[in-house]
């Protein structure tokens, strides 16, 4: 059965998906470490790292890239520059593919993304996750 929800992640797809790449994710990360927030890109790590496993359907995949791109894309619904919520929809487009790609976060990508947000913040980053 096709549905909006459905709908509305192909059209994220089909409009973020080309936004993402590693090199531009791993950019706007740490350029923009300190206004996203640890436990964001933290959030974005994780769905990097299950997107580097082998094993995880294609569909699951095209939402986390579609997510990502999001992430990176500078066409927001909120612009990031805006204060305090810049980053709000961000945050609700990881949120929404966290929930679909949880079955794929196991301990050794909570492991993986830990280790890469204590390289950007410094070691003990993710002590508080």
């Amino acid at each position: 059965m096709y549905d909006d929800k459905d709908k509305v992640n192909e059209e994220s797809i089909k409009t973020y998906g080309k936004d993402y790449s590693e090199e531009s994710f791993f950019e706007k990360i740490l350029g923009y470490a300190k206004a996203i927030g640890a436990n964001l890109i933290y959030k974005a790590l994780q769905l990097y790292f299950v997107l580097q496993k082998p094993g995880v359907p294609a569909t699951e995949k095209a939402i986390i890239i579609a997510a990502l791109g999001y992430l990176i894309s500078p066409l927001d619904f909120l612009p990031d520059i805006v204060p305090v919520v810049g980053y709000s929809d961000d945050a609700v487009a990881v949120g929404l593919a966290i929930v679909k790609a949880s079955m794929y976060i196991d301990e050794e990508v909570n492991m993986q993304a830990k280790q890469k947000l204590d390289d950007i913040f410094g070691k003990g980053a993710s002590d508080n996750l």
